[in-house]
């Protein structure tokens, strides 16, 4: 059964930045598309970002364009979101995702806190 586990979340002012890894086990991690989603208080749960699992192309929300990079590790099976430029309205649990079958995989979260 795939697991997923995030971490990397924090506390962190305004126009900083942070590293989010989501280490994936139980499953053949280079042959699926991974994604990054994440969720506000009172919102519902948004894509942030998404890697291929062939060729490695990507693709953002509008909100994170510019500033956060997703990117994988096949060796280490971890994908990873690199923020930048962190907004106050980033501040979210976001989530690691894996669609395998007809099955969406989710990992348990990790708080992102941008605050001054």
């Amino acid at each position: 059964q795939a697991q997923l586990v995030e971490s990397g979340g924090g506390l962190v002012q305004p126009g900083g930045s942070l590293r989010l890894s989501c280490a994936a086990s139980g499953f053949t991690f280079n042959l699926y598309s991974m994604s990054w989603y994440r969720q506000a208080p009172g919102k519902e749960r948004e894509l942030v970002a998404y890697i291929l699992s062939v060729g490695g192309s990507t693709n953002y929300a509008d909100s994170v364009k510019g500033r956060f990079t997703i990117s994988r590790d096949n060796a280490k099976n971890t994908v990873y979101l690199q923020m930048n430029s962190l907004k106050p309205e980033d501040t979210a649990v976001y989530y690691c995702n894996v669609r395998i079958r007809s099955y969406t995989y989710w990992g348990q979260g990790t708080q992102v806190t941008v605050s001054s």
